[in-house]
């Protein structure tokens, strides 16, 4: 049965009693192509809660909204109603930098919260390899980068959270104040969820000392099994890296990139080492431009995917995702975390589903072996239509479970997580 027709009138009018700024959606508000109705901009915890106690009674499906910069990630919502635009929700509430704690709204970029620590001499050590992002939106999607080798990703670094339910209760777990929900591990469900199990206002994270100096250390390699011994030999060195990364583009040899971070003199006698590690050709100079990001552009139109594995199983990965394309007749650039068994990957926008759909079946099928898995992140909607993007999800009737108990009637982003979520 197709849900009833949204009286647009109706619904601003009850979503104007719990909020003071609704509007009427735009072209530009739509969700992965899903045409939405409704904008809301709340300014608050207690907003967001009005926002979706009155949608809840109005029938409305909520989606949330940061900058927008990983709204196409995972499947399109099967409907829409509401955009809950956190824009207005971005302020840094409380830097305790004697404790190495920060605490801020869901809507603040990650680029404002490190300006804001930094001049305590601190950092969030969460990357933003897309650039744009904000808070809520990199806990939703479970955004991490390069310095995952060395500070883990957000679930390691969030150590309190307040969400709003999709029947406008306020939860908070972990932080300073302790309320967690039927004994969940609020926070850890929370990072990755993609929206599906509430609305993430305020966030609480530790943070780092700035470094005092970084190096970065590079060597070519031109065979996955080189490329293998590289990242092996660093991480079982005494080198303590901030970061390592493996690139291996459509065309030429790939790249082991090794960040170092500390003291001055404590990064040059690491960098030494790194470099002997290495191997012959080995350099040492300054981050890049670019480096760390993703290896394709918001909005390209891009085949994005994230592959995960066992460490132990790089080298079978990178000739994979070689023979794969090379099969396919499609160019594949990868890009990721190779110290800690996460790597992206870009398939050009014109590249053929049928192609796409043959690489992230081999991929899969590796990194299904190796422990880990291949998810389409984001893509063109005639890819989305025909290949399966998030694969096999082990635990996928806990997972279902679990939404039931968060939001029964399906109101939060329904479809958009794995398994129809």
């Amino acid at each position: 049965m197709s849900a009833p027709a949204l009286d647009v009138g109706a619904a601003r009018t009850a979503l104007a009693g719990a909020c003071d700024d609704v509007a009427e959606a735009g072209p530009a508000d739509a969700v992965d192509g899903v045409v939405t109705a409704l904008v809301a901009r709340p300014a608050s915890t207690a907003e967001v809660a009005e926002v979706l106690r009155a949608a809840a009674v109005a029938g409305l499906t909520v989606v949330a909204r940061g900058s927008g910069t990983k709204l196409t990630w995972g499947r399109p919502p099967e409907r829409a109603d509401l955009v809950v635009d956190l824009a207005r929700m971005a302020r840094v509430q409380d830097h305790a930098a004697g404790d190495l704690i920060v605490d801020v709204q869901a809507g603040t970029p990650l680029s404002a919260v490190q300006e804001e620590v930094a001049s305590a001499g601190q950092r969030l050590a969460l990357d933003d390899p897309l650039g744009g992002a904000t808070v809520g939106g990199a806990l939703a999607t479970n955004l991490s980068g390069p310095r995952r080798v060395a500070f883990g990703t957000s679930r390691d670094l969030l150590i309190g959270v307040t969400l709003v339910r999709a029947d406008g209760v306020v939860a908070k777990a972990g932080g300073r104040v302790v309320k967690n929900v039927a004994g969940y591990d609020l926070g850890k469900l929370i990072v990755g969820s993609f929206g599906t199990l509430g609305v993430v206002t305020e966030a609480v994270f530790r943070l780092h000392p700035l470094p005092a100096a970084h190096r970065l250390v590079t060597a070519l390699f031109d065979r996955p099994e080189q490329a293998q011994r590289q990242v092996q030999g660093v991480l079982s060195g005494q080198v303590v890296p901030a970061a390592v990364e493996v690139e291996q583009p459509a065309e030429g040899p790939g790249r082991v990139s090794v960040l170092l971070e500390g003291i001055d003199a404590g990064v040059a006698g690491r960098a030494d080492t790194a470099r002997r590690l290495l191997g012959a050709g080995a350099e040492e100079g300054d981050l890049p431009a670019g480096w760390g990001a993703f290896p394709w552009t918001p909005g390209s139109g891009a085949t994005a995917l994230k592959a995960t594995f066992a460490l132990s199983g790089l080298a079978r990965v990178l000739a994979t995702a070689r023979s794969a394309t090379a099969d396919a007749g499609v160019t594949l650039d990868l890009r990721g975390s190779g110290g800690a068994g996460v790597l992206y990957g870009a398939l050009p926008a014109d590249t053929h589903p049928v192609a796409v759909g043959s690489v992230v079946a081999r991929l899969r099928a590796e990194c299904t072996a190796l422990g880990g898995a291949t998810v389409v992140l984001d893509a063109p909607a005639e890819v989305k239509a025909v290949v399966d993007t998030w694969g096999p999800v082990p635990a996928l009737e806990l997972m279902r479970r679990v939404k039931e108990q968060f939001d029964p009637e399906r109101r939060l982003a329904p479809g958009r997580f794995v398994g129809g979520i």
